[in-house]
Formats: structure tokens, C-alpha cells, sequence
């Protein structure tokens, strides 16, 4: 086996991200249908080689006229129209939407050039976050989807199957994940330069501890000590994030720092992720990304900063760290 051909079947041993290692109910049931379809695919064209080779082999003569006729119409007319229609029948169901109940969780998810804002609907009021989409194990959520600029598509591979979102317009995806787990979500409609840059990170957490999550996440950070000496990088960290305007794109809760344009960075240190999934949230990566954003993500809409000192950058990306 070649090097090429041995990566290409490697690849789907992938589990995080792939629609053959479902972890929700819809992607599952996605799953059953491509091998119901593929063994009746597989049936169609056996039928169809039989009936070539027979034609092939035989010698002139060896079926009438009227045989070959009936032959037609079973193996080219009634076999078919009852395999294509039995599939039909088993796959139908699969396209009703689930049903939502007024208890279930709400979540707006709103794709941006190029990351993800995440708004949970909950009965105490909105919780905002970026670039990363938690599900309770075993409940339903209905996932409204939209853009604020372009066309975009929301796709996890193994929670659901494809969806576009559209601006100005909200589609509604419900999805139940099965599997605690951490997996991956993408952008799938191309929308500009950072389009294969723009992931997210979905964790599937069982409900007592989403629950607990989510009530952590209505709350503001824990604020910076402010008793602390001028040195302390939290604190020289976030003079310098509002020295800069950084509040004029980004909301910290708690703070007065209430920016809509970009991520909500109110529990920024307690996320798996950077630039929406494709960095690890590292002091030196955070930094690199607030000076020069561009180098990372082309085409991304926030401003580069190259003339903040290296030291600085460093005091705000410590400070995002410790917002928890």
C-alpha cells in the first residue's frame, strides 16, 4: 500500500471530528442510513454486472425474445422500483424535524468572519460566549443558526448533519449528543480568506455538570486583585486592555467594558481553544494574536496592534488567561 493511499484510509480512524464516529442521535441515525443505502447500492450494481456478464457469456440464441423481455422488466423495471422504494420508506421519517418542548435549552449561534458567537437562552437571561458550543448529554437543544455578514455553514460531523446560515435569517438545528466527549465543529460554505480557519470546539458534558457550567458562566470573572502591587501582570494586563480600546470591540462582564463588534471575553480563560479552534491558548500565542491577528487569520476584521510593546501584549494576554 502506498504512503497516500495508507494516510487517506488513516484518516478515518478519526473520532473527533467525523460523521462515522457519531456522537448524537441525528448523526447516528445518518450513519444507519449511508450503509442501508450503501448496501442497496451495492445490490443494484451486482444485479446490473449479473445481467452483463449473462449477456456476455451466452451464446446468440439462448433466450427468447419474450424471456429477455420479462428478464427487463423484473431485473430492469419491478426489482428497482421496489428496492429504490423501500429505501425511500425507511429514509422519510429521518427528515421530520425533532420535536422541541418549551423546557428545552435554546441556543443562538451566530457565525461571524471567522469565528462563532454562542448565546445560551436561559430563564435568568442571555449567556454569551465564542468560538465554542456546549451540550448537555441526553437533553434536546435547538440550535437557532444565522450570520452577521456572509453565508455560512454549521457542521459537526458527528453531532448532525449540515446546515447553512444565512443573514438575516434563522434556521433551527436539533441535535441530542449521546457521548460525553470533546469533538469538532467547522465552517463549511466558503466565506472568505480564514474560511478552513474557522472551527470550533463542541463539549458534550453530562447535564449536573453543564448545569453547573452554564450557572458559572452567567456570572461575571473573577475580579482582578486590585490590592496587589503595580507590577502584577493581571493588573498591568488589564490597564493595558483598556488602554488599547480593546473594550470598544470586546465585552468583559463586571467590567464596563461592554464591545458587541467581537467575542464576548468574559470567561476567555476558561476555554479550550484560540482564534476560534485553531490555536492552542497559550500566553504566546494569545499575545501573538492581539499584536498581529492578521498573520494568523488573513482577511480577520480585528486590528492589528504592532505597536504595542512585546511586554504589554504579554501583561494582556495574562490577564484574559485569569479571566475564569
Amino acid at each position: 500500500m502506498c504512503p497516500v493511499s495508507g494516510l487517506f484510509w488513516l484518516s478515518g480512524c478519526n473520532t473527533h471530528q467525523s460523521a462515522l464516529a457519531p456522537f448524537g442521535v441525528e448523526a447516528d441515525a445518518l450513519r444507519s442510513l449511508l450503509v442501508v443505502l450503501l448496501v442497496g447500492a451495492v445490490l443494484l450494481a451486482a444485479g446490473l454486472f449479473w445481467l452483463m456478464r449473462r449477456a456476455v457469456a451466452s451464446p446468440e440464441g439462448a433466450i427468447t425474445h419474450q424471456q429477455g423481455m420479462r428478464m427487463v422488466l423484473w431485473l430492469g423495471g419491478v426489482f428497482p422500483t421496489i428496492l429504490l422504494g423501500g429505501l425511500l420508506i425507511y429514509s422519510l421519517p429521518m427528515m421530520k424535524p425533532a420535536p422541541v418542548g418549551p423546557a428545552d435549552l435554546r441556543i443562538r449561534v451566530d457565525a461571524q468572519q471567522f469565528w462563532w458567537r454562542t448565546q445560551y437562552r436561559t430563564a435568568g437571561g442571555p449567556v454569551e460566549g465564542a468560538n465554542e458550543l456546549r451540550l448537555p448529554v441526553g437533553r434536546t437543544v435547538s440550535l437557532e443558526l444565522t450570520a452577521g455578514d456572509v453565508i455560512h455553514s454549521f457542521w459537526v460531523p458527528g453531532l448532525a448533519g449540515k446546515m447553512d446560515m444565512i443573514p438575516g435569517r434563522v434556521t433551527n438545528l436539533v441535535v441530542r449528543a449521546e457521548k460525553p466527549g470533546r469533538y469538532r465543529g467547522v465552517c463549511t460554505e466558503f466565506c472568505g480568506l480564514s474560511h478552513a480557519l474557522m472551527a470550533f470546539d463542541v463539549i458534550a458534558m453530562p447535564p449536573a455538570a453543564f448545569d453547573a457550567w452554564l450557572a458559572r458562566q452567567a456570572q461575571p470573572p473573577r475580579p482582578v486583585p486590585l490590592t496587589m502591587t503595580p507590577d502584577n501582570p493581571a493588573l498591568v494586563g488589564m490597564a493595558a486592555f483598556e488602554r488599547y480600546g480593546c473594550g470598544a470591540c470586546h465585552t468583559v462582564r463586571g467590567t464596563g467594558l461592554n464591545g458587541t463588534i467581537g467575542p464576548d471575553l468574559t470567561h476567555f480563560g476558561s476555554r479550550l481553544s484560540l482564534g476560534a479552534g485553531i490555536l492552542e491558548p497559550t500566553t504566546q500565542n494569545i499575545a501573538r494574536f492581539i499584536r498581529h491577528p492578521e498573520a494568523t487569520k488573513p482577511g480577520v476584521r480585528m486590528p492589528a496592534f504592532p505597536q504595542m510593546r512585546e511586554a504589554e501584549a504579554t501583561a494582556i494576554a495574562r490577564y484574559l488567561q485569569g479571566l475564569q
